[in-house]
Formats: structure tokens, C-alpha cells, sequence
């Protein structure tokens, strides 16, 4: 989507750009808003060492389940690419170097086998 409120709708090439193929339709107001009222809520990890990870969602079901993401703030310099990885119980997001496992609010943030540590799924 675009500062207009203009929604790509496909990726044409550019010679079909230059001839006058249509690239963005205007996105209608309802479902603008409806976009909107979808966007999932801001969450983040309260950890016991003090420290809060937030979780930037890049996909999430239709039970406003996190299906994949970034943890950010993980002291390496950047952000750290997460993805659910099916469990019996429970649930874990993992990811290079780091995951955590949790059921419903309640997570263990591993950085490693020596380093784990307890934590709080918090939203707004």
C-alpha cells in the first residue's frame, strides 16, 4: 500500500508499466478500515533480567495467533527472524540463535543452553 491509499495489485513489468497497464486500484474505504481494525496488536517479552523484547508481527492466523516474526532489541544489532514450529502443547518461536517455548502468557526465552530465562508475553 501506498501513502495514497492506493494497494499494489500485482507486480508488472516495466514494459507493460509503459503501456499503460493499471499497477494500483484505490482501495475502498471499508475495507481500508477493516485493515486497520486487523493489524495485530503490539507485543513483547517481560523478561526476569529485567529486559523487554519486542515482537514485531509479520503474520498471524485468523485465531490472532503470531505465525511468524522479529524478536527485536536482542543485543546483537539486529532483529531476529521468528517462525511457529508446531508442538503437542504449548508452543515455540524459533529462530537463528534464539527461540522461546511457552503455554499461553508464560515463555522461556533461550539464547543458548547455558542462557534461559524466564519471561511474560505482554500486549496491548
Amino acid at each position: 500500500m501506498n501513502a495514497q491509499g492506493l494497494r499494489l495489485i500485482a507486480n508488472v513489468p516495466v514494459a507493460a508499466a509503459l503501456m499503460g497497464a493499471a499497477l494500483v486500484a484505490p482501495l475502498p474505504a471499508a475495507a481500508a478500515e477493516a485493515e486497520r481494525e486487523a493489524a495485530p496488536a503490539r507485543m513483547w517479552l517481560a523478561c526476569e533480567d529485567g529486559r523487554n523484547y519486542p515482537l514485531r508481527p509479520l503474520a498471524v492466523s485468523r485465531e490472532n495467533d503470531l505465525v511468524t516474526g522479529y524478536l527485536l532489541n536482542t543485543g546483537r544489532g539486529r532483529a531476529v527472524h521468528l517462525r511457529l514450529v508446531p508442538m503437542g502443547v504449548g508452543y515455540r518461536y524459533a529462530g537463528a540463535g534464539v527461540w522461546f517455548d511457552g503455554t499461553r502468557g508464560e515463555a522461556v526465552l533461550n539464547w543458548g543452553r547455558p542462557y534461559a530465562v524466564a519471561c511474560t508475553v505482554e500486549q496491548d
